[in-house]
């Protein structure tokens, strides 16, 4: 614990589902705050990733449990209130090979310009839209699984994560926040995609115009 405190760079350490488990000094520096009263908040709700595909390959590689490192562009406002541009530098690492790896976090900034605010409500990713439109349909997660390749834990933590991004409650809210976002075509039978654009401004949308099937 001394040695993980005395890193330089603000590191910390969450759960499979991105909760914070425990950060180093520099890391609650960063945020203004101390250590406790980070923990159990998700990373994602602290920095803003810029790519949301970048997120999306974690989460396959947890899927698969896969120990690899990987790089996250994000934004954020730090605790004097500045906003920082930088990068999440994320190694999956877990004790067994049957263990669903946790997530070593490493922060670094690469500037503190002014950058744009992150919109009020972040872009949906095409393989979240397939799921909020599987849900919308009545899907189980077992099915959500299966229909698009993810594990049921997988599932789970796409769900954990837009539930978190949009205060949603329960699954019932978010396929109403889906509709009104535009992520899900209203008055529609079954539910279906809204049209790349909408869903997340990259081309990469057009793969799941149509989720529902």
């Amino acid at each position: 614990m001394v040695l993980f405190d005395r890193i330089p760079m603000p590191v910390a350490v969450c759960d499979p589902y991105g909760d914070v488990r425990l950060v180093n000094a520099a890391f609650a520096l960063e945020w203004g705050t101390t250590a406790g009263r980070l923990k159990g908040r998700a990373i994602l709700d602290l920095f803003v990733p810029v790519d949301a595909a970048q997120v999306d390959r974690i989460a396959q590689a947890q899927k698969a449990r896969r120990r690899s490192r990987y790089t996250v562009a994000v934004a954020w406002r730090g605790g004097d209130g500045a906003r920082r541009r930088g990068e999440l530098i994320v190694d999956t690492v877990s004790e067994t090979a049957n263990r669903v790896p946790d997530l070593l976090v490493t922060v670094r900034v690469l500037d503190t310009a002014v950058v744009s605010d992150p919109k009020p409500s972040a872009p949906v990713h095409p393989q979240e839209a397939r799921i909020l439109a599987l849900l919308a349909a009545g899907a189980t997660t077992a099915r959500t699984a299966r229909e698009t390749g993810l594990t049921t834990d997988g599932v789970t933590y796409h769900l954990r994560q837009l539930s978190r991004r949009w205060g949603a409650s329960n699954r019932t809210e978010l396929v109403a926040r889906a509709y009104a976002e535009g992520v899900l075509v209203a008055g529609v039978w079954p539910p279906r995609l809204a049209s790349s654009e909408q869903v997340d401004g990259a081309s990469e949308g057009r793969a799941g115009k149509d989720a529902g099937g």
